[in-house]
């Protein structure tokens, strides 16, 4: 667990330190905390409360968790999402890793079950892991992706993340391992795309092949020279193209007016009507457009290689997979780590007392968080789950 029981006291905020020791000074008492965040979120609460159960074995002390919104559930903007009780002398030094522990995670599967509900009939693939703060932050974001993806599949029939970049983590997908073939670096050190695939089917015969065809500008010419090299793979649906094009150019063969021309003959209606300047930008823009990723399935169909898919990556945000299920973009597979949060002050969970050895308190304004009414009747709520587990 991170961090371990030992070293708790460093990465806790020095007042809740303080805390403690005034408590264990005049007398422990019973607490009941109330944790919830500023803005909708699926709640994603496993490895907190997982992160808090072991803290409280191994000190040993009792905790129950009224867990308000069970994961993968909508959480409302002010919810409580769980309730925490136990001896505020064990609990008062959780509370910062806790918290930590939780907001990240609720902001980013609300941001991945945003994505795959956006696009139900692509798969994606969390690549996030480079972009995380720490190895702590890439399983966080993992687990995240995870349940975001399930909400999707339960709400919408969508295929959601099919799996992730990374061995560690691979888990949450329910996969043995990570998933991926080659970066552009491997392109460079071939010094071709087809020869880049070349070897690496040669030592790993037996995968499918992902063939990234931007590195030289050329996404339609490399992506046929390496489907021409691999027919039998082509024609066996185990060949894929991925585009990850730069924001400073067009793909191979567009323009502004071509781009256009592209989405009139697919998706009329997508560019008619009016549009953001981010929009615009999605749909005919620089990089990996919706007319980008039309222009390439045209080009691949038109050759006969109606079966090698499509992996799309570059900035795939919640907006911007909107976009693309509004172009109707004949995406395969979305290879993402813009699930993770965008503005940090979002991932804020915030914790308050509510009860002292059962008696309803809290600090004035934060009345809507107590469990229980002044009257001492049940604040009425989702069902819940009460106890250690989730």
């Amino acid at each position: 667990m991170t961090p371990s029981v030992e070293d708790l006291s460093r990465w806790t905020d020095k007042y809740f330190m303080r805390t403690k020791g005034i408590v264990e000074r005049f007398g422990d008492t019973r607490v009941t905390y109330a944790i919830f965040m500023r803005r909708p979120v699926v709640s994603a609460p496993r490895l907190a409360v997982e992160w808090l159960q072991q803290v409280a074995k191994e000190r040993g002390f009792a905790v129950e968790i009224e867990l308000r919104y069970p994961e993968g559930k909508w959480v409302g903007s002010g919810e409580p999402m769980l309730y925490i009780t136990g001896p505020l002398r064990h609990l008062v030094d959780c509370e910062t890793v806790l918290l930590q522990k939780l907001g990240p995670a609720c902001v980013a599967a609300y941001n991945a079950y945003t994505m795959c509900a956006e696009l139900p009939r692509a798969g994606f693939l969390a690549m996030d892991a480079r972009h995380c703060a720490g190895t702590e932050m890439a399983e966080e974001m993992a687990y995240a992706a995870s349940v975001g993806s399930a909400r999707a599949k339960r709400k919408h029939d969508a295929k959601g993340f099919i799996g992730n970049a990374t061995d560690a983590t691979a888990h949450f997908f329910g996969q043995p391992a990570g998933f991926g073939t080659m970066p552009h670096a491997l392109i460079g050190y071939a010094g071709s795309t087809v020869r880049a695939a070349e070897m690496f089917h040669e030592v790993f015969p037996e995968e499918s092949l992902t063939v990234l065809v931007d590195y030289f500008a050329r996404e339609v010419s490399d992506g046929l020279e390496v489907c021409r090299r691999f027919p039998d793979m082509a024609a066996a649906g185990r060949l894929a193209v991925r585009i990850d094009t730069g924001g400073g150019r067009y793909m191979e063969g567009l323009d502004p007016g071509a781009s256009y021309a592209v989405l009139e003959r697919h998706v009329p209606e997508a560019v008619r009507g009016y549009r953001s300047e981010e929009e615009l930008r999605h749909l005919i823009g620089t990089g990996v457009s919706a007319a980008a990723i039309h222009h390439l399935r045209d080009k691949l169909d038109e050759a006969g290689f109606g079966k090698v898919r499509i992996v799309v990556s570059s900035g795939f945000s919640p907006a911007k997979c909107r976009v693309m299920a509004l172009a109707r973009a004949p995406i395969d597979v979305v290879g993402t780590g813009s699930f993770l949060p965008e503005r940090w002050s979002e991932t804020y969970a915030t914790a308050d007392i509510v009860e002292y050895d059962g008696k309803p308190m809290v600090k004035v304004g934060r009345e809507w968080l107590l469990r229980l009414r002044p009257d001492g009747t049940a604040r009425p709520g989702p069902d819940t789950i009460a106890g250690s587990g989730i």
